[in-house]
């Protein structure tokens, strides 16, 4: 447990911290409300009405989120794989090449059917 103690000592420093913050920033701030600051905004473009349900998205905002996803993952993996590579040896380097392999052939697949394309 000794080993842990700075980094949950710097942990708790830092939420509290945030949360002091927060605290006084919502106490000590101004409170001067009006329509325009309560109105949501865009870019300094007026607001366009939407519908009830919130309208319909894209799928191009899916593939994004889903690439997003993708290469999150692949960070998460690659990581720990650098870490422990020399441990590892050919099997590692060798399922690794095959990983980033998968998520290539994801990335040319979605860059062939233009989901990386901004209409």
């Amino acid at each position: 447990m000794n080993a842990y103690a700075p980094i949950l000592v710097l942990g708790g420093l830092g939420a509290g911290f945030a949360i002091f913050s927060v605290v006084m920033a919502s106490l000590t701030g101004p409170k001067r409300y009006n329509r325009a600051k309560l109105d949501a905004y865009e870019c300094g473009i007026e607001p366009t009405p939407q519908p009830a349900g919130g309208g319909r998205f894209p799928i191009k905002y899916y593939l994004t989120a889903m690439l997003f996803i993708v290469f999150d993952i692949e960070i998460v993996f690659l990581y720990p794989w650098a870490v422990t590579f020399d441990a590892l040896g050919l099997f590692g380097l060798v399922e690794m090449l095959l990983f980033v392999l998968t998520v290539f052939v994801a990335y040319a697949y979605v860059w062939r059917r233009g989901g990386l394309e901004w209409d």
